[in-house]
């Protein structure tokens, strides 16, 4: 059962959907940067729909500038067992449909 619960990270407050206590989180490839393409990136995932193939919207870089990318993996953790520090950690903007 998904319900929700508000994290506030760097001073700014997320509404995030949890599966059973859990967190989701995506790894996202951004395929159309040739500075970054290979790599895969951990992002916080507000959508409870989220699947491996999904083309999203997220920050990317010290600018936070906001590119596509698809998502490689999902993962639903708690936040002793997030993939990146909790903290410093960016979140999906959103789905691009197609």
């Amino acid at each position: 059962m998904a319900s929700l619960f508000y994290c506030f990270l760097r001073c700014k407050c997320y509404i995030i959907y949890t599966m059973n206590g859990k967190m989701c989180f995506a790894a996202v490839e951004f395929v159309d940067d040739i500075n970054v393409v290979g790599y895969t990136y951990w992002y916080l995932c507000p959508f409870e729909d989220i699947k491996e193939g999904d083309k999203v919207s997220a920050p990317l870089g010290r600018h936070n500038n906001e590119q596509a990318g698809i998502v490689r993996k999902v993962l639903f953790a708690d936040e002793a067992h997030s993939p990146f520090p909790l903290q410093y950690i960016k979140r999906i903007k959103k789905v691009i449909s197609e």
